[in-house]
């Protein structure tokens, strides 16, 4: 029988114990581009997968695709592979007004809006990121100028239904197919700011929900790339201030490591 994961094809001694996560294929070579030695260990569908290392540091970085289901599949098979410190650096939306795009935002706990991680376990339970993590992200960020937040995360399905164009007078306006809406998704998301909820994203609700259930620990730094609800279609920046979000986690990631050794 092989001893290959059946979706990425990984196999054991592929990956480090410390990984990034990234919904973006081309970011993981934007993770890894300053690694010290690195090697591609998986390509297959959305997953890219790197292992190598910086300042001695093995390392692993990944990407997932968009969306719950496609996070859970390369998050299960990492930690059967002896992943045990995951680290997801993203894009997000900006759900409080005082937040600007290119500000970064670290995830303390998420409200779990997505169908994967209610398949695994009871809505109740909380997805909440390890203490460790965001306490390494929140010092690596100390020594920088990054504008930086810490707060709860909406973590969604469903990008075009989820989302809203802001509209003359304070309404809001459908982005999906034909301006459909159901009422319910409008006052969704004037539920989430009205609970003082920081930004939106896809994929840190599910990871965290996972780490939680599975013993490991994890955690995310967004960008906020647009602001929610869109000012007007075109406002989305998704590479505003990226670099600085990647260098971020990398510090919190090595300071991890090297507490862990």
């Amino acid at each position: 029988m092989s001893d290959a994961q059946p979706i990425t094809g990984l196999r054991p001694g592929e990956l480090a114990p410390h990984a990034f996560v990234c919904g973006d294929p081309a970011r993981v070579e934007r993770i890894s581009a300053d690694w010290d030695e690195k090697r591609v260990v998986a390509e297959v569908r959305e997953y890219t997968v790197v292992t190598g290392s910086k300042d001695g540091v093995p390392l692993t970085a990944a990407s997932h695709g968009i969306g719950a289901p496609g996070t859970a599949v390369l998050v299960e098979e990492m930690i059967k592979l002896g992943v045990k410190t995951i680290l997801r650096i993203g894009n997000s939306g900006g759900l409080d007004p005082a937040l600007e795009i290119g500000d970064l935002a670290i995830t303390t706990g998420c409200v779990r809006d997505d169908g994967t991680s209610r398949t695994y376990v009871v809505p109740e339970y909380p997805a909440v990121a390890s203490y460790d993590v965001v306490a390494a992200l929140v010092e690596a960020a100390r020594t920088t100028d990054a504008q930086v937040r810490t707060g709860v995360t909406w973590s969604l399905d469903a990008f075009y239904a989820r989302n809203a164009v802001a509209g003359p007078k304070g309404t809001l306006q459908s982005m999906s197919v034909g301006g459909y809406w159901p009422t319910h998704l409008e006052a969704r998301i004037r539920d989430m700011q009205a609970a003082r909820i920081l930004n939106c994203e896809m994929e840190a609700g599910v990871l965290l929900t996972l780490a939680g259930l599975f013993g490991i620990r994890a955690g995310a730094i967004c960008v906020v790339s647009d602001k929610a609800p869109w000012p007007g279609p075109s406002e989305i920046d998704l590479d505003a201030n990226m670099g600085q979000c990647i260098e971020i986690a990398t510090n919190a990631m090595l300071a991890l490591a090297r507490a862990d050794a």
